[in-house]
């Protein structure tokens, strides 16, 4: 049937939608939600239809992702079709009734995922099935195989190629900073690509991001691990995986995460990665409560990265307080800078030593920790980092007290003295989001007492920073109502750590980093 179009001049978030109006759907035999092909010249697109009761007869309406697949400028006459429903709907449904899905359909679907060929409705389906039923790990490695097929990968000519990820869940976790020039210091090879913030107030790209530009390109890429063996860039510019990004689109709202170990490993497997170290924060507050819990999840990391052709060490550490003191992405940058320099908090260069050490192990490197101490003391990592800085296009000569933040300060004080029972992870996280982070970068939370430590009644619990007065107001507000960190002047004295229900009820955070 051929139709006039008309351009919405509206983004679908990369979905493909045309909107008919109930009249010509109708004789198309076509309802909301299923497929339209429309043929432009000797371009064609599979579309998901919407239909809408106003909407001006013989045209069609579409969306940008559309238009710009096809060249059409407005006006132009397309013919539009009924289309079949995809093969990866079978499978779906056989997701759905709990059977175990064999490589080519999980290939099916992952190819449909990517192409956008399934609707919103048919993705939550499947991510929900997923969380219901679980995977097997040939599920789980096809997964991972799938998402790697279907997007672009990084070819170096280097080996081995080092890398490490944190699955998240804890604030202030800049260890990256510090890791990624420890490694390529030794002279090993570590191209780390990394996430912006999904639901924290700020993910390693937002961060480096301060301090140098992180959308790079592959080929831009290769020559800045040509000449320092090491980048920090955004995974995101680079179509690495790009089945998770849309994965995760679902998964957030329905606050669930059955895809944690392809999402992870699929995209250490597009760049090249030979040696991993996942990073499992554990604890009261963190993604992981238990020891057991993330002896379970390392075994299946370890597991699935024999199965793809990689070596795999898990680190469980602690999660039960922010890493360091500063939350949010320049006081993250300014903290990280710092430590390299020889400052900075005592947590976060123990931890960056420990997991920098496990990798120098991983590649027969005696006595890996002492080494990745001697590499930061001497200040090696310091001069790595502002060589990788200089080569993505950062000032390498930046210091801590040059990166901005927010010039409107608040600070959250107590009514009681005592030593620091308990730090709410997610609430602190909160805060710093309500102060702008991580959208406002130079937004955040730096905390004034940890875990143990001795603060006097009316003293400083944490300062908030921010770039609006209105967001300061609010996120001290939020502070004020959260009580982000619990005090006792004895332990035996606080034995009633929280009540439930309170006056006061969020609704807990769901954490979804990659």
């Amino acid at each position: 049937m051929k139709l006039k179009a008309r351009l919405l001049e509206i983004q679908a978030g990369g979905r493909s939608i045309a909107i008919l109006d109930d009249e010509t759907a109708s004789f198309l035999g076509v309802h909301s939600s299923d497929r339209v092909r429309i043929a432009y010249e000797k371009q064609q697109v599979i579309a998901i239809a919407n239909v809408a009761s106003n909407f001006p007869r013989n045209y069609v309406g579409l969306y940008e992702e559309i238009s710009r697949k096809l060249g059409i400028k407005g006006g132009e006459s397309v013919e539009v079709q009924s289309a079949e429903v995809p093969e990866a709907i079978r499978y779906v449904q056989a997701k759905i009734r709990g059977e175990r899905l064999r490589e080519k359909e999980i290939d099916t679907i992952v190819k449909d995922v990517v192409t956008r060929h399934l609707s919103d409705v048919e993705l939550a389906s499947f991510i929900t099935a997923l969380y219901i039923h679980g995977l097997s790990m040939d599920e789980i490695e096809a997964l991972s195989r799938a998402m790697v097929k279907t997007g672009s990968t990084l070819s170096l000519d280097k080996r081995p190629i080092l890398d490490k990820h944190s699955i998240g869940g804890i604030p202030g976790d800049k260890t990256t900073i510090l890791i990624v020039p420890i490694i390529a210091a030794a002279g090993f090879t570590i191209p780390k690509t990394s996430s912006r913030a999904v639901t924290s107030p700020a993910g390693t790209a937002d961060r480096v991001e301060t301090l140098c530009p992180v959308n790079l390109t592959i080929e831009e890429i290769k020559e800045v691990v040509k000449k320092t063996n090491g980048c920090m860039v955004w995974g995101g510019a680079l179509e690495l995986a790009p089945a998770d990004d849309i994965f995760i689109q679902v998964e957030y709202p329905l606050a669930i995460d059955p895809m944690l170990l392809p999402s992870i490993m699929s995209k250490k497997k597009a760049i090249g990665a030979t040696h991993v170290v996942v990073d499992i924060p554990t604890g009261r507050g963190a993604k992981i409560k238990t020891i057991g819990e993330a002896h379970t999840l390392a075994y299946d990391f370890i597991d699935l990265g024999k199965r793809l052709g990689m070596k795999v060490q898990c680190a469980v550490t602690f999660g039960e307080q922010p890493l360091g003191w500063a939350i949010g992405p320049a006081l993250e940058a300014r903290e990280a800078l710092s430590a390299i320099m020889g400052n900075g908090p005592a947590d976060l260069k123990e931890k960056a030593i420990d997991v920098a050490g496990i990798l120098f192990e991983m590649v027969d490197v005696e006595n890996g920790r002492q080494k990745a101490e001697r590499l930061l003391e001497s200040g090696k990592a310091e001069r790595k980092l502002r060589k990788i800085i200089e080569a993505q296009g950062g000032n390498p000569k930046v210091k801590p007290q040059d990166i901005e933040v927010g010039d409107k300060k608040a600070e959250l004080t107590t009514d009681r003295g005592g030593r620091v029972l308990w730090i709410n992870n997610e609430d602190t996280a909160k805060i710093a989001r309500e102060a702008g982070a991580p959208k406002e970068k130079r937004a955040g939370v730096v905390l004034k007492a940890k875990l143990g430590e001795n603060v006097k009644k009316g003293g400083v619990l944490l300062e908030i920073y921010a770039e609006r007065n209105a967001k300061l107001e609010t996120a001290l507000k939020l502070g004020e109502k959260l009580h982000p960190i619990g005090l006792t002047e004895k332990p035996e004295e606080r034995m009633l750590m929280d009540r439930i229900p309170t006056r006061v009820i969020e609704r807990k955070t769901f954490v979804l980093e990659r």
